[in-house]
């Protein structure tokens, strides 16, 4: 599975929002996010719209260094209005999916990934950064949840890249992924071809998609996989199956935890 075309997560930054907004505003500001304890749901909607927002101020300059959060412009909403917060989500990601379209996918700017320094590195992690925190909201809110099928999987994919690179960089508990003959299988009950296969070596982990045996194998519909791979569901939910050593996921989920 490749990532998605870069027009496409600038629509989802917008669109992904909308939903996050909704799911904010059918929710109690001051509950506490269940997936995020030490937030409040109002601190979840200000989290994103500052994400959102300094990355787009990040692509919009063509920042080559780490940008300090003073220079991003309208960093904080304008008051505890909930309606002043809403208007701030909104705005927020319209910017930032302006900026990126205008820039396209392929300009060179700083990122914290060194294996992509690009406004289309931007555009993808903006998309699934909202994935997951709209998981949040909706937890929270206590609102349904449903996520695209490519969506999904493409979160998958980004987070298994970015262990990847922690464990690479050094990172002590992404170091800790290692160790001959286990393995892990992701299968997606309700989307073709939807699997990948994480295996452990000596020096760390690699993965691909694939289908094989594996140590333990985690099995349900993908948004639900996506959701116990990003903690935002527990796997010893009966949304998901576990099979094998359940010991070997909550390894990998308790050293994958940084994000």
């Amino acid at each position: 599975m490749a990532p998605l075309a870069h027009a496409r997560y600038c629509d989802e930054i917008v669109g992904l929002t909308d939903a996050l907004r909704a799911a904010v505003g059918a929710g109690d500001l001051d509950a506490t996010v269940p997936t995020c304890p030490e937030w409040t749901l109002r601190d979840l909607a200000v989290h994103v719209g500052r994400a959102h927002r300094w990355a787009g101020e990040i692509v919009r300059t063509r920042a080559t260094e780490e940008l300090p959060d003073e220079q991003v412009p309208a960093f904080a909403p304008g008051g505890d209005d909930p309606a002043v917060l809403d208007a701030w989500l909104a705005d927020g990601a319209a910017g930032t999916a302006a900026a990126l379209r205008e820039a396209g996918p392929a300009e060179k700017v700083w990122s914290w990934y060194g294996r992509d320094r690009s406004t289309g590195f931007w555009a993808r992690r903006m998309a699934i950064e909202t994935v997951v925190h709209l998981a949040d909201a909706a937890l929270t809110a206590k609102v349904p949840y449903t996520m695209a099928p490519e969506l999904a999987a493409d979160t998958i994919d980004e987070w298994l890249d970015i262990v990847a690179y922690a464990q690479a960089e050094g990172d002590p508990e992404a170091a800790e992924l290692r160790g001959e003959g286990r393995s892990l299988h992701l299968h997606a009950t309700d989307v073709p071809d939807a699997e990948w296969l994480v295996e452990f070596g000596a020096d760390g982990f690699t993965w691909r998609h694939a289908h094989g045996k594996a140590t333990v194998a985690l099995r349900g519909p993908l948004t639900d996989l996506m959701l116990v791979f990003n903690r935002r569901l527990a796997p010893d939910s009966d949304r998901v199956e576990v099979l094998g050593d359940a010991e070997l996921l909550d390894f990998w989920l308790a050293r994958s935890s940084f994000g």
